[in-house]
């Protein structure tokens, strides 16, 4: 029922948005003589925070028409590559006849938000790279027949998106898909895998949930198995393709993240009616941008999510050398020449401090040459990937990561 009530409630709401929406922009038009008066300025900025915070949104597009390269605006050109049912291989191809440069796959988290999550990763990449994302489908538009999606089948994704791309590729995983990608990595290296990438960038993954355990990982292990599947999955309601899927709804995620920071939701709505109210639209204008991208959000499969939970943050497999895919013990010995890169966030809340870094510690048969660690100072979770500090600071470690060991 939980579904249909917010279903119910998301209607209410766009349709309060869409009234509201109207007000502030009759508010605040020139030509309306009520614009210039009393309290309309205030009124019509209230207004435009409410339409704002209470619109429905679908899946963001990436946007990326262009990158600069040198002196030069070198076009870009979004291509799907290769697709399966939970989720295609996004290409951003540079033209003018730019030389590609390395293979870099990048694997987005699937955690409730899309993959355009991580534009500001794919945008500072391309320039320097042939840059394919993993762009993960919202699980209740997947039809039933299309059949199960856990995280055994997301390992085997990414193996399959390594072997599209080809010999050579280099892969970045951000947040959640660390786990799976360094799975893959190991699976592949004990295979001798012709496709096996040549180095993975872990970037705030919860490879040992163990070390610093944050907010997010004590909710985990304070509550079993049962507590998560009844309070957690849902089923997706008959107005959507993937009716009668059992899931983990992308709103409930929301929410829990925007209750753990609450007071600087707050704060930043309440600058943004301040930005409005004085004229700021630059500013205000930034602030929607931001929440346009972190309210759009998607469903997983409840297999997937039920299954990481207990696998990554309560039974802890990986770093414990009990993690299976498909009945096969994932070895991290068996990594012996992809090169691992560990960056971590000072201020990381969802990933604490030393949970990546224990991926280097696990790969034992890997040369300490191929091992490299990033401790970013006075960066959060969403800044390892994101903004100033990402494109400034450690993009360019990781780029010459890459090409050290390309």
């Amino acid at each position: 029922m939980i579904y249909h009530s917010y279903e119910l409630h998301r209607s209410m709401m766009a349709g309060a948005s869409a009234f509201a929406s109207m007000g502030a922009n009759w508010l605040a038009h020139p030509s309306n003589p009520l614009a210039y008066i009393g309290m309309s300025p205030v009124i019509a900025s209230a207004l435009d925070v409410f339409a704002h915070a209470s619109a429905p949104r679908g899946k963001p597009e990436f946007g990326i028409h262009s990158v600069k390269i040198g002196d030069a605006d070198v076009a870009v050109r979004e291509e799907i590559s290769f697709r399966l049912p939970f989720g295609q291989l996004k290409h951003f191809v540079k033209q003018n006849g730019v030389a590609a440069g390395p293979k870099l796959l990048i694997v987005a988290p699937m955690s409730g938000h899309y993959a355009t999550l991580l534009r500001g990763t794919v945008q500072r990449m391309i320039p320097g790279h042939d840059v394919y994302i993993t762009d993960w489908r919202d699980a209740k538009l997947v039809p039933l027949d299309e059949g199960r999606f856990d995280l055994d089948d997301y390992v085997d994704y990414i193996v399959a998106f390594l072997n599209h791309i080809g010999p050579g590729t280099h892969m970045i995983a951000v947040c959640q898909p660390s786990v799976p990608a360094y799975a893959a990595a190991a699976l592949m290296s004990a295979k001798k895998h012709k496709a096996r990438p040549r180095s993975l960038t872990m970037m705030g993954g919860p490879i040992d949930t163990r070390e610093a355990p944050t907010e997010v990982n004590t909710l985990a292990t304070g509550r079993g198995h049962s507590w998560f599947e009844h309070n957690a999955i849902t089923t997706v309601p008959p107005i959507y393709a993937g009716a009668g899927r059992r899931v983990y709804p992308g709103f409930l995620q929301l929410a829990g993240f925007m209750s753990m920071n609450l007071g600087n939701h707050m704060m930043s709505h309440w600058e943004m009616f301040r930005h409005l109210v004085e004229g700021d639209g630059e500013s205000a204008d930034s602030t929607k941008a931001f929440y346009d991208e972190y309210r759009a959000v998607c469903d997983m499969t409840a297999e997937f999510y039920l299954q990481t939970v207990d696998a990554v943050f309560q039974r802890h497999l990986l770093p414990k050398g009990e993690f299976l895919h498909r009945g096969t013990k994932i070895d991290p010995a068996a990594i012996t020449d992809v090169a691992l890169l560990a960056v971590e966030g000072e201020r990381d809340d969802i990933s604490g401090v030393g949970q990546t870094k224990a991926a280097l510690t696990l790969a034992t048969a890997l040369p300490a040459a191929k091992k490299e660690y990033l401790l970013a100072k006075e960066v959060g979770h969403y800044g390892i990937f994101n903004g100033r500090r990402w494109r400034e600071k450690i993009a360019p470690v990781v780029e010459d990561f890459i090409a050290k060991h390309d």
